[in-house]
Parts: structure tokens; C-alpha cells; sequence
């Protein structure tokens, strides 16, 4: 069941009345599967590195530190201009694009992160079109993390102002069906955001592919 705030109104991204509250809306640790991807995965040898929705960094400035040369990319102002208050590193570069303009002219890289941007995009075929570019734009033998919501349970009161698009966790497990899959996971999750301090939760489903073909 789904549990969605009254008054839904458009913002861009999704979660910038978080954003433009507080100087840190998400927690400043990278995320589970980036962690296993360094510890468990990450060539020793780093290369380039994508993070597509980017949000404040968290993951980006991770995968700076570990040596990756970064381009981390969000639609939203208010998430960059947090993200430079919080982070700089030599690594990064911050680019203000939608994840759609930004992946279809985007060169190629070693790991691409999408790390809850799928469900902030506008349909079920703008999701499947960003996984087939995103993909298309993994190097072969590079990996690609993708944690978004699927349509399981979720809580929306924290986020007034955001409608994501849900999709079936299964569809999503398609969409790599042709890869390595090295981790799959669909997991309900807690939380609680600093700027209205409301316990609610989300279902994740989370992937780190390996491209293939």
C-alpha cells in the first residue's frame, strides 16, 4: 500500500524542499552497494566514474577518494549548490543536467551509480530508456549500481510535493536480464529526513551489474 501526501506538487528532482531546509538532507555515508562495490568488486585499477542524480555527493566523494574521476550530475540546483558547500575533492566535477540530455550524449565510463534517480523520472519507459543508455554508456566488463523505489509499500508523508513513478521490482530485474547481475536485492527501509523529522519508509530495490554485451 501506498500512503501519499495530500497536496502533491511538482519539484525538481523530486527533493528540493528537503534540500532548500537543511544543509545536509541525505546522511553524508555513500551508499550500501557503492560500499560493496569498493569493497567486493572495484578494480584496483580506477578509472571514470559516473553519478547520475547525484543529489549532495555522498557517493560521489567515495568514489573520488578511492581514485575514480567523477562526473556527478543532478537536475536540481539546490542539491549542487549543497554538495559544494559539503564536498569538494580534485575528482569531481559538477555538472547541472537532467539524467535523460546528460546519459544520451555522455561518453563512456568504468562504473555508471544511479542511486535513486529512476523513480524521480517521469514514466516506466523513461526509466527503461535511461537503464538501456546507461548500460549503453557502461564500458564491457564495467559495472553499473542502480537503488531506486519499486511499487511495493511506502510511506510519502515525509515528501510532500513528490509522486514517484513506481515501477514492479521484476520489471527492473529485466531490464538487466542480459548482464552479470552480481547483486539484486528488494528491501523495505526506515527513515527519517532532518528537515521534518517524519518516520516513514520505502521499498528498494537495489542492482550492481556487470555489463556483458
Amino acid at each position: 500500500m501506498i500512503k501519499r501526501p495530500n497536496d502533491p506538487k511538482e519539484s525538481d528532482g523530486g527533493y528540493d524542499a528537503g534540500y532548500l531546509s537543511c544543509p545536509c538532507f541525505w546522511p553524508s555515508t555513500p551508499g550500501k552497494i557503492v560500499k560493496k562495490f569498493l569493497q567486493d568488486f572495484s578494480p584496483q585499477q580506477r578509472g571514470t566514474a559516473l553519478d547520475l542524480g547525484c543529489g549532495e555527493g555522498n557517493n560521489a566523494f567515495v568514489l573520488a577518494e578511492c581514485g575514480y574521476r567523477v562526473s556527478a550530475v543532478d537536475c536540481s540546483a539546490a542539491a549542487l549548490a549543497n554538495a559544494r558547500k559539503r564536498v569538494y575533492h580534485s575528482n569531481i566535477n559538477w555538472v547541472q543536467a537532467r539524467a535523460e540530455e546528460f546519459i544520451a550524449r555522455a561518453p563512456t565510463f568504468d562504473l555508471i551509480v544511479m542511486y535513486g534517480l529512476l523513480h524521480c523520472l517521469p514514466s516506466k519507459e523513461a526509466i527503461a530508456g535511461v537503464v538501456a543508455a546507461a548500460l549503453e554508456k557502461t564500458k564491457i566488463e564495467g559495472h553499473l549500481i542502480t537503488v531506486c523505489f519499486n511499487d511495493r509499500s511506502h510511506d510519502l508523508s515525509a515528501h510532500p510535493g513528490f509522486s514517484p513513478c513506481l515501477v514492479p521490482h521484476d520489471f527492473l530485474t529485466e531490464l538487466y536480464q542480459c548482464q552479470n547481475v552480481l547483486i539484486v536485492e528488494d528491501e523495505l527501509i526506515w527513515e527519517t529526513h532532518p528537515h521534518n523529522n517524519i518516520r516513514h519508509h520505502h521499498s528498494l530495490s537495489r542492482f550492481l551489474v556487470q555489463r556483458k554485451i
